[in-house]
């Protein structure tokens, strides 16, 4: 079997057992999605969307953000981990959103990753369920499970983003994500891979098998 062949096929897989996910973080426009992926970095996305919950509620616009206490703030999104640099960053986004987007989160990935606190993966999660631009979004799930099917070699996000636009047709980016993320949470979990109930294990090239 060709790795073309190899491919299509587990894509199609993914298609029958997952179909089309919807983005896992809660959020009602742009730049709550932005915030709280900025959120989601080391953090659950369950645990974010309890978060954004009262989050939202209590900062319902940019400007709000832009205008929070940082001490204030920084309790806020506490549980989130890493919060004093979420929080200093989520002010100094929105600040750049007000004065240098006129209120707008960008639509490409080059002005989306001069905000604070916003790398590729991020600008990613903006793309592609916003904008529906075609994007690949490496988290911990597809960095794991794409190595193991033998999809890409590197380690690094970025350069496994570039592998796996390379191999993956492009209609396929944007659910290649939440698809792999569904089998990372439900089969090929970090801590305990259950290789003997997974429907790609043929194709797996670090599977573990119980004898």
């Amino acid at each position: 079997m060709t790795k073309k062949e190899k491919i299509k096929n587990v894509l199609r897989l993914l298609d029958e057992n997952y179909g089309n996910i919807e983005c896992y973080l809660d959020h009602e426009n742009a730049w709550q999605l932005l915030i709280a992926t900025i959120l989601s970095a080391q953090c659950t996305d369950d645990r974010v969307n309890i978060v954004t919950k009262t989050l939202f509620k209590k900062y319902k616009t940019i400007q709000s953000f832009a205008d929070a206490s940082l001490d204030e703030l920084m309790d806020d999104i506490r549980s989130t981990g890493f919060f004093r640099n979420k929080a200093r960053n989520i002010i100094k986004c929105c600040n750049q959103l007000l004065y240098d987007y006129n209120g707008e989160v960008p639509s490409n990935i080059d002005d989306l990753t001069k905000l604070a606190g916003v790398g590729r993966k991020t600008a990613n999660v903006i793309l592609g369920n916003i904008y529906k631009t075609p994007s690949v979004v490496v988290d911990t799930h597809v960095k794991r499970v794409s190595y193991k099917l033998g999809f890409v070699e590197s380690q690094d996000p970025v350069k496994i983003e570039f592998e796996l636009m390379k191999i993956l047709p492009k209609r396929h980016w944007i659910r290649y994500n939440t698809q792999i993320i569904a089998h990372g949470r439900k089969i090929c979990k970090a801590r305990k891979t259950e290789c003997e109930i997974c429907f790609l294990c043929e194709y797996c090239e670090k599977k573990i098998l119980k004898k």
